[in-house]
């Protein structure tokens, strides 16, 4: 008599998409080399001011640089790309599996708004609060068709920068209302609400792209070689030049508040081109001959959840409290990423090969499941 299948339970390793894992962790990667600055200099204007805080070297500015171009709101964007798939699956598996794949989902989620919450006594930047609110609206669009789902989140990406000048020309006082956000001063409770306003919908839209994306094999590595070739270079043609422009604006004002919102509108336009520029790369790495980074960045990926709660712990101890007194430059922020990058590339692979699940990942499970998840994995 053979064991029946539980009605709910998580997937087993030998069913992961091995595409998904390798961006999973490629994202939660480069989402430090921006979390980190604001663990280094924990003025917020230092985090979107290059001239604000951290640069004073030539290499300060070519790091800084290089952070605006290549990863400010990108990582985020891909981030958020593979969270709204990933409700997406859930809910789809959730639905083979047990009647009420809503009313689970939503509990998975409500689950993951209480580790936000704890995350955010920790780190004023956590991500996953804001996912969490989002997640009841991607569960109730995700049955629309991608096409439309796409649509929608690239005209909320548009708006976003259309809202960014027009806030920027309605500004009457840069200097006094950008206080807390482009330079030092108390915040504006204004620029607050714009600023959570922009984020959410940046980050909605970029989860509406990500179901679409989804639904169509596009961010499981399921299109043909040719379809990521020519996407990456639509998206780096597209998206590289638009976020240099962004940095080109801020630079030749001298980082003026004046340019302060309407200079990143650039920067978040690019970020559909390129965040679908680096999925393509990704998944084209993903695809050929085996090697021993690739399995180490997607084991990094299959314990993003704890990777990611581990950067800001490592964060907040390293570079808040041990180095707190110390005035850090961007390119001492740069050597902490680069090593946390080794220890997370080293101790996720060594750890799965004992565990099935990240420490967070299984405790997430449980939960979820309401029921002791198997962790260990077997002998032999």
């Amino acid at each position: 008599m053979t064991r029946e299948e539980p009605r709910s339970a998580p997937i087993s390793s030998e069913g992961r998409n091995t595409t998904l894992d390798a961006v999973r962790g490629v994202a939660v990667l480069g989402i430090l080399t921006m979390n980190a600055v604001s663990y280094g200099l924990v003025d917020m204007p230092a985090y979107f001011n290059l001239d604000a805080g951290g640069s004073r070297t030539w290499l300060d500015w070519a790091i800084g640089g290089m952070g605006e171009v290549l990863f400010d709101q990108k990582f985020m964007g891909l981030f958020s790309l593979l969270f709204g798939a990933g409700i997406t699956m859930f809910a789809d598996r959730a639905a083979a599996r047990q009647r009420r794949p809503v009313w689970f989902s939503l509990w998975r989620n409500a689950l993951l708004l209480g580790i936000g919450i704890a995350h955010l006594a920790l780190w004023e930047g956590d991500v996953l609060v804001l996912y969490a609110i989002c997640s009841p609206l991607i569960i109730a669009a995700r049955q629309l068709r991608p096409a439309v789902l796409a649509t929608i989140g690239t005209a909320l990406m548009l708006a976003v920068a259309v809202v960014a000048v027009a806030v920027q020309a309605a500004i009457d006082d840069p200097v006094g209302q950008l206080s807390g956000y482009w330079l030092e001063g108390e915040k504006s409770a204004g620029i607050e609400l714009w600023f959570v306003g922009d984020f959410g919908a940046r980050a909605l839209g970029m989860m509406l792209i990500g179901v679409a994306l989804y639904r169509t094999g596009v961010v499981t590595g399921e299109r043909p070689g040719d379809f990521y070739v020519r996407t990456a270079r639509w998206g780096l043609g597209v998206g590289l030049p638009l976020s240099a422009t962004g940095l080109t604006i801020m630079a030749a004002s001298g980082f003026s508040p004046n340019w302060a919102l309407a200079g990143a509108a650039p920067n978040t336009l690019a970020t559909i081109p390129l965040s679908l520029g680096y999925l393509s790369l990704i998944t084209l790495w993903n695809q050929r001959a085996e090697s021993g980074l690739r399995i180490r960045v997607r084991a990094t990926g299959r314990m993003a959840l704890t990777n990611y709660l581990a950067q800001s712990v490592l964060g907040v101890i390293v570079l808040r409290e041990l180095l707190g007194d110390v005035d850090l430059s961007r390119s001492q922020i740069a050597l902490f990423i680069l090593g946390v990058w080794a220890i997370q590339l080293w101790w996720s692979p060594a750890w799965l090969s004992r565990f099935r699940f990240g420490p967070a990942e299984w405790l997430w499970r449980c939960a979820t499941y309401r029921r002791w998840q198997p962790l260990r994995v077997p002998p032999g």
